[in-house]
């Protein structure tokens, strides 16, 4: 049996809970139940609730837009538009003039669902950010971004 030296931690930590990664899931997770939670009552799932989002920012993505910017694979982004498209609150292009990738948009119901669900979405963020102080929110989300781009994503 080889002898294993012990990997020293990424910085001063008592244990694995305070590794910055722990605390990062830790938050994705407490935000991921609340926002479950709230969408239940607009009968939307957090994955329905971001493609709605980025299609009230930006009409016209494709489905493969949808994936990237919802963090999931193209086929679980597929089920996802299905849900929504059964439920009336986007609506999709059967041809276009130009590539393959055909444009969604919201419908009037898509619209107004998001209005609802942003509501209760934009409470759970207010009520997680509350405590930290507005001259640190620059800094935090700068920091957020530099550790995803040092992961090269």
């Amino acid at each position: 049996m080889e002898d294993r030296a012990p990997v020293p931690p990424p910085h001063p930590a008592e244990d694995v809970t305070e590794h910055v990664g722990y605390r990062l899931k830790k938050a994705s997770a407490a935000l991921r139940g609340a926002m479950d939670k709230a969408l239940r009552e607009h009968d939307l799932t957090v994955p329905q609730y971001s493609c709605l989002e980025l299609l009230d920012e930006q009409p016209g993505l494709s489905n493969a837009d949808l994936a990237r910017g919802t963090f999931v694979t193209r086929q679980s982004a597929n089920v996802v538009l299905r849900g929504l498209k059964d439920a009336g609150l986007i609506t999709q292009a059967t041809s276009t003039d130009h590539g393959r990738a055909l444009p969604i948009h919201l419908t009037a119901a898509g619209q107004q669902r998001l209005h609802g669900a942003r509501s209760a979405v934009y409470a759970i963020e207010q009520r997680m950010i509350e405590s930290i102080p507005a001259q640190r929110m620059t800094a935090l989300l700068a920091d957020l971004d530099t550790m995803t781009e040092a992961l090269g994503a």
